[in-house]
């Protein structure tokens, strides 16, 4: 058997791989850590086990990802949102759960070997199967810019509800474990015990917790930062955790305490690499559970009852957003993209398993059904705007009076220019062009934004600028140029396809938020782009060289010279270890700075013989001493010289790789 040093190292390592083929097929990795667990737990090849470690380490990742959740309970922002949260989102869990406890009764009145589901066992189904993936679903959104959307905005309401409705199945599924006569008495003093502290913690902790973190915040030190930060986590947990309650809950108040401050963000983003890896923890260890052999050996009912959870939860959701006054095509988008299982419904079923509610073969059928779910989720979420449209029959015609609309505001205007997004950027940029007397027609895909810009006498249509059939409706072929206001490269460049498509000479100015896409966007057909990194570099230099005495004519030379050459000297930087990495690190443009020792292998050879423009790599600078020495191609490289290189992570290498070893 493994140690426990040797364990780690095989979790690890296939964690890596899992995510890494998942991150290649634009799934989420989560659904790479449940394959690993499957694969490498006691049902797969029997490498790993749960065992007491692993477990309190996995409901550490539950721990986070519920304060995750706290920190976005804010009360603005329930309050803002409460219909369709308390509305929607209730009667959605509550009928999930009535509906799932009663086809358990039907499913064990017609399959006799499941006759023992109790009514408590068929209630923690229901809490189970009424969960949705937050991480998955939420993440599909963002990709594909539907956050703000209609049905985006009720997905995301019915998601928070589910959240907040862990905290109380979390307390009552343990309760069900109890006797029936004790079992009355055990949830009221589940609920007291629950209040008492709740109680304690959001009137005492509401009342310290800011306080407490501008002491710690005046000491300016990350580390004392990140531990008392950990500390109120784990001290709350704790608190709950002695009083019978579950870990989950105290994390989630400590959440909603910090969300009150105006430290949340720098909490969120803290708090992020504790969370993903021991929420992959979590997610390895609920594939452990899955029995694959018993999964293949009753396989017919595996795939009847996944079949049945999607179809039921999809059912119940588009009748209940319909009934919630949802348009067809936006209940059904909603019911798709809710219609999988969630990562608290594991939590559910795993504690129902092991306070013996259900037959532990029922515990591996809806375990594989809820995991399949989410492995549908993202596939059936592509395709959410095919299925609306063959179901419902007035969705064509929705979506053709939309456009119609578009195209009635936009008919008789000529020359304008097209504004991809009407967020702040987009706002700002109109009213320069009202000032101008432009003509000008915005798109965007928040409903409230668009009604209440619409009322202010503004010209913009609700409508996605990234399909082909709204930038026809606001008149394309009639625009004199567009800008895409929002830095989203993926969308950006499927605007920029249909542009050169439909309207190939139109100038369009995209905004970026750095050079890591510049060269992409450009190639995809760009005339400008905007890096607001750049931007704001150049402002804060051209104010700085004004107060110093620079003349302004200068000044503004300055700054238009270096729009003129697209950035190129403003373009990568000197990485430092504050500097985040991400998954394109290797791709960004960087800085890095090459000292040639006496064994360097460029010591005595040109630039132009080294040739290291062959990966893609620009010297910008040769130190020589204290004195600057120009980079043409015949500057002849000496010891103790210091090569400044400009290129991608992976260019910058091999060209230093050429200089000192050849």
């Amino acid at each position: 058997m493994f140690s426990a040093l040797e364990l780690t190292l095989v979790l690890l390592s296939a964690a890596v791989l899992g995510v890494v083929a998942f991150r290649m097929l634009h799934l989420p990795p989560m659904l790479g850590y449940l394959l690993v667990g499957i694969l490498l737990g006691p049902h797969g090849f029997g490498l790993a086990e749960e065992n007491q470690t692993t477990h309190t380490l996995a409901e550490f990742g539950v721990v986070f990802l519920m304060f995750s959740i706290g920190l976005e309970f804010s009360l603005p922002k329930l309050s803002s949102m409460r219909r369709t949260v308390f509305g929607l989102g209730m009667a959605q869990v509550l009928v999930t759960i009535i509906a799932v406890m009663g086809f358990a009764w039907l499913l064990a009145y017609l399959l006799p070997q499941f006759a023992d589901i109790s009514w408590q066992g068929a209630f923690a189904i229901g809490g189970a199967l009424a969960m949705s993936s937050t991480a998955i679903v939420s993440k599909m959104l963002t990709e594909r810019l539907e956050l703000e959307s209609e049905h985006g905005r009720r997905i995301i309401s019915v998601l928070l509800f589910q959240d907040l409705a862990v905290v109380p199945l979390l307390i009552l599924v343990p309760a069900l474990g109890n006797p029936g006569k004790q079992l009355m008495a055990t949830l009221a003093w589940a609920a007291l015990k629950a209040t008492f502290v709740l109680v304690l913690l959001l009137f005492f902790g509401q009342r310290m917790m800011r306080s407490w973190f501008r002491i710690v915040v005046k000491r300016r030190s990350q580390e004392l930062f990140m531990l008392n930060l950990l500390l109120i986590t784990l001290g709350a947990a704790w608190i709950t955790e002695k009083a019978g309650l579950s870990l989950a809950l105290g994390a989630f108040v400590a959440g909603m305490l910090i969300s009150e401050t105006e430290y949340k963000h720098q909490v969120e983003e803290d708090i992020k690499p504790f969370r993903d890896v021991l929420l992959g923890l979590f997610f390895i260890t609920v594939g452990m559970l899955l029995n694959v052999s018993l999964v293949f050996k009753h396989g017919w009912l595996v795939l009847g009852l996944l079949a049945i959870v999607i179809v039921l939860k999809f059912s119940l959701i588009t009748g209940l957003a319909k009934l919630f006054g949802a348009s067809t095509g936006v209940a059904i988008r909603t019911g798709l993209g809710l219609a999988q299982a969630g990562e608290f419904g594991f939590v559910l079923l795993n504690q129902a398993g092991n306070l013996h509610l259900m037959d532990p073969l029922l515990v591996q059928v809806v375990l594989a059904s809820m995991v399949l779910s989410m492995l549908a989720a993202p596939f059936i979420l592509a395709k959410s705007d095919v299925i609306a449209m063959k179901l419902a029959a007035n969705e064509w015609m929705m979506q053709s009076l939309a456009l119609t609309q578009i195209a009635t505001r936009t008919m008789s205007t000529q020359k304008h220019v097209i504004i991809a997004g009407f967020g702040r950027t987009g706002q700002s940029l109109a009213k320069v062009f009202e000032e101008e007397r432009i003509p000008y027609h915005a798109l965007d895909l928040d409903p409230d934004r668009v009604q209440e810009a619409q009322r202010a006498g503004a010209q913009v249509s609700y409508g996605d600028a990234a399909r082909r059939e709204s930038l026809m409706a606001a008149g394309i072929h009639r625009a004199a140029a567009m800008v895409i206001t929002y830095a989203s490269t993926p969308s950006a460049l499927k605007v920029l396809h249909f542009t050169q498509e439909l309207a190939p000479n139109m100038p369009v100015i995209v905004r970026s938020h750095d050079d890591s896409d510049l060269d992409r966007l450009r190639a995809a057909g760009a005339t400008e782009v905007v890096p607001e990194l750049f931007e704001a570099s150049l402002m804060l230099a051209s104010h700085a060289l004004v107060q110093l005495g620079v003349p302004l004519r200068r000044v503004v030379h300055r700054v238009q010279a270096a729009r003129d050459k697209r950035y190129a000297s403003l373009r990568g930087y000197f990485h430092g270890a504050s500097d985040a990495p991400d998954d394109a690190e290797q791709m960004q443009i960087r800085m890095h700075s090459v000292v040639l020792n006496e064994k360097a292998h460029a010591i005595g050879k040109s630039l132009g013989e080294l040739n290291l423009s062959e990966f893609g790599t620009d010297v910008t600078a040769v130190r020589r001493g204290t004195a600057r020495v120009e980079p043409v191609p015949g500057t002849l490289l000496q010891s103790g010289d210091i090569v400044v290189l400009r290129g991608s992570g992976e260019s910058v290498a091999l060209a230093e790789g050429r200089m000192l070893k050849g």
